[in-house]
């Protein structure tokens, strides 16, 4: 089937193949029409008498597709060139020889100046994918080259196009309607300000919801400074209009490597300001400062951690008796974990997956590798599509609950030549390794919706007997010497967020909690936190959880005082001890 777009030119009518056969006869039962003589007769399914016009029109298509006197249609020398009569064929309407006219209409001459009618479903759709996933009209150059001012005057910023600014405003203020608790909190603290005199770096994905969540900050009176955590992830009109804002913003989506670094380092070396609450998705920024600015790191006030790569950082650094600040560990609050890495990721999962691959998942066969409360999401969305799913662990307990949810526990190897699509879900390193992708059988998808970017051994691929195929945007195909080929998304990097989107309403949540650790690390008194990683205090979860009720008109029962005293509890709440597993 051939799709031919509004752009294009249109074919004249003598370009189409002829739909009638050389003597224009009716067409007999092998086109599909009953010709016997018991047949009833639609008088309504009657073709229409032609008109003269349009039947000198059609003799003339017909006439670039009839063979040449002394052939026939394979070529051969016609019995009539020899003499003798060939007797007459029956002949019908619809009698085409399809090879035939492929041959013939290859041969003729394309027409320069003009776009070609072949133009394939496949290729239209990746073309549509294209356009929503990149950005043709913008130049190749490298934002750093470029000198850019916002409409006030500002240039401290690097982005890729300011001139998106009014785009991605419309984008962020889609978002405020979706992130009601992050708005109830300006308006509560506004007036307060809680955070005047408040110096932020913050390093984050930097999308419509991050956005919200960045200049919710402001407004409660920080100062803020911004770049990256994902070199993929960042939405170029939302980076516009917060620079637009007045946000300094150092991030553009595609960076390389050294970009990533240059970014982060823009955000925190400035002599005429220096940060000193530090909001961080994956320990990048917090790894920098500690390295390359000790001293700074040394007089930060507090840090917010939401990831758990960036979590096991600070464990790390306080272990160590290395860590110079108190820090809230975001990523471990009942906010975090069960409704964002949940909840997000169970309908996530599915859109990054289509978007990049257009997979249909009924009766694939689907290794999850972890069974936490992203992969716990993942494979509710898989398996409500018929995916056949299996699990990997290493946990004894979330191994028991996926086998009392229904999926079969397996190790990778076990597995693997089976695989049409492996996802890691573990936020540990290694977890496929070279061993495993070698034997993946062909065409197998693999990707990863963990945080780290270490879950798939990609330097692996880099071999020299592996070649690099790219596809589409964020999709490559690596080939081994045999053929075979399995499917990499996003270079092993975070799914949802770099090809996809994820529910603006679940951000809140962790957004929320993001900025209300903030406030709390920024106005607790002199002791209250000593250098040291801490969750977030059961009652602000609460909080959280509340500010998003009123979105589905939810009713919350009060206890009564003799309830509460039965169960030894403030009527108001914490309501559930800290150990409490929901």
């Amino acid at each position: 089937m051939e799709v031919i777009h509004p752009n294009d030119d249109l074919p004249l009518p003598d370009e189409f193949p002829p739909p009638h056969s050389e003597d224009g006869g009716e067409p007999d039962g092998e086109a599909g029409v009953d010709t016997s003589p018991n047949a009833e007769v639609n008088s309504d399914s009657q073709s229409p008498t032609l008109s003269p016009n349009l039947l000198k029109m059609l003799k003339a298509a017909e006439s670039r597709w009839t063979p040449q006197s002394g052939e026939k249609a394979g070529g051969e020398a016609s019995d009539s060139a020899a003499g003798e009569p060939a007797p007459e064929a029956p002949k019908t309407d619809l009698q085409i020889s399809f090879a035939e006219q492929k041959q013939e209409f290859n041969k003729r001459p394309t027409k320069t100046g003009r776009r070609s009618l072949s133009r394939s479903i496949s290729q239209s759709s990746t073309d549509s994918y294209s356009s929503v996933y990149s950005d043709s009209s913008e130049d190749e150059s490298s934002p750093r080259e470029k000198q850019q001012k916002t409409s006030k005057g500002l240039s401290d910023f690097c982005i890729k196009n300011i001139k998106q600014a009014e785009f991605g405003r419309r984008e962020i203020e889609i978002a405020e309607q979706e992130m009601p608790a992050l708005m109830v909190l300006r308006k509560r603290a506004e007036g307060e300000k809680p955070l005047a005199g408040a110096k932020v770096v913050g390093c984050t994905h930097i999308t419509a919801q991050t956005a919200v969540l960045i200049e919710t900050l402001s407004i409660l009176g920080a100062q803020c400074r911004w770049a990256a955590c994902n070199i993929y992830s960042t939405q170029n009109a939302v980076a516009a209009a917060l620079a637009e804002g007045g946000i300094s913003v150092f991030a553009w989506k595609g960076e390389s490597e050294d970009d990533f670094w240059w970014c982060i380092d823009r955000c925190v070396n400035l002599q005429s300001w220096q940060p000193n609450m530090i909001l961080d998705d994956g320990g990048d920024m917090t790894h920098w400062i500690y390295k390359k600015y000790p001293s700074l790191f040394k007089r930060m006030k507090g840090i917010v951690e939401e990831s758990v790569t960036g979590v096991h950082r600070l464990y790390q650094l306080s272990r160590a008796g290395k860590l110079c600040a108190p820090a809230m560990n975001v990523n471990d609050s009942v906010t975090k974990q069960k409704f964002d890495n949940l909840y997000c990721c169970r309908e996530s999962i599915l859109d990054g997956l289509k978007r990049t691959t257009d997979i249909m998942f009924g009766g694939k066969q689907v290794v999850v590798c972890g069974y936490g409360e992203v992969g716990k999401g993942c494979c509710a969305a898989l398996k409500a599509l018929g995916a056949i799913v299996y699990i990997t662990e290493v946990d004894p307990i979330c191994a028991l609950q996926a086998c009392m949810d229904g999926f079969r526990l397996v190790k990778l190897g076990e597995i693997i030549r089976q695989a049409d699509m492996v996802i890691t879900c573990t936020g540990n390193r290694n977890v496929v390794g070279k061993e495993h992708l070698d034997r993946m059988k062909n065409g197998c998808i693999v990707c990863n919706m963990g945080h780290s970017n270490t879950e798939i051994d990609v330097a692996s691929l880099r071999a020299p007997e592996l070649a690099w195929e790219h596809v589409r945007p964020l999709v490559d195909h690596v080939i081994w010497p045999d053929g075979k080929r399995i499917i990499l998304l996003a270079e092993g990097r975070l799914l949802n967020l770099s090809c996809s989107t994820v529910p603006t309403f679940v951000l809140s949540i962790t957004a929320t909690t993001q900025a209300l650790a903030l406030i709390e690390l920024f106005s607790a008194p002199e002791g209250r936190y000593k250098q040291d990683v801490y969750l977030l205090p059961k009652k602000m979860d609460e909080y959280v959880a509340s500010l998003h009720l009123p979105t589905f008109d939810a009713h919350l029962t009060e206890l009564t005082d003799e309830q509460a005293k039965y169960l030894g509890l403030n009527k108001h709440g914490p309501f559930k001890p800290s150990y409490y597993r929901y």
